[in-house]
């Protein structure tokens, strides 16, 4: 996995990046649904949602809440082909590679740590 440090760097300078937190509910869910499940979700959200070259409703499919890796998504500038292109260099227009697939995965999965091992 490459060094990611930069990125949630830049991403804690970023007054609406730095607001996301995983709440009570959100953390209960990932201790109740375990590392392997949440990590699955991830990579199903990206491969759906994100993967195409043009998603459906691009910009709006990724909700604020509801599930820890939406939250994750949002906090890390995952959600939506234009905030991959702004945060992290993924052109939009193409269709996510399994390699931009799995490091977005990482991006999302490495922020969820961070929280579930963060004071509330």
């Amino acid at each position: 996995m490459a060094d990611l440090t930069p990125l949630f760097e830049r991403l804690g300078r970023s007054t609406f990046r730095s607001r996301f937190r995983l709440g009570v509910k959100e953390r209960q869910y990932c201790v109740d649904k375990g590392a392997e499940v949440i990590a699955r979700h991830a990579a199903d959200f990206v491969a759906q949602r994100l993967s195409p070259a043009e998603p459906q409703n691009d910009g709006k499919q990724t909700p604020m809440r509801g599930h820890p890796v939406f939250i994750a998504q949002h906090a890390t500038a995952t959600c939506c082909r234009g905030c991959l292109e702004k945060w992290h260099h993924i052109a939009r227009g193409y269709p996510l590679t399994e390699m931009q697939q799995q490091y977005i995965v990482d991006v999302i999965y490495q922020w969820l740590v961070i929280q579930m091992n963060s004071p509330r």
